[in-house]
């Protein structure tokens, strides 16, 4: 009876260890852009075809901007060819947070 009831009682902590570094985990990109999308549709009590819909746009939008700094970054690098060092550098910083007209 002593035995099960210790047997019992690492099992539960062996639990309780696994969820919480479940917890500690970070989340992807891909889960954040969900987790995001996903509030915006509760904010606006969509249901059903409506919030399929919503969600598909939503995390399209996502990764059009996510494109849109990837564009930027090639850009900026093939322009930033022959440059070196701290030259480059000052270059990057430039070129990227210069906007887009």
């Amino acid at each position: 009876m002593k035995a099960s009831m210790i047997s019992m009682a690492l099992a539960i902590s062996l639990l309780a260890v696994g969820v919480v570094r479940a917890e500690e985990k970070a989340l992807t990109t891909q889960q954040q852009k969900m987790v995001s999308c996903s509030a915006q549709a509760k904010e606006k009590a969509l249901k059903g075809k409506d919030r399929s819909a919503f969600m598909s746009d939503c995390l399209k939008a996502e990764k059009a901007a996510h494109n849109a700094q990837h564009d930027k970054m090639k850009d900026c690098n093939k322009q930033a060819t022959g440059k070196k060092g701290d030259e480059r550098k000052t270059f990057m910083k430039e070129c990227l947070s210069a906007t887009k007209g």
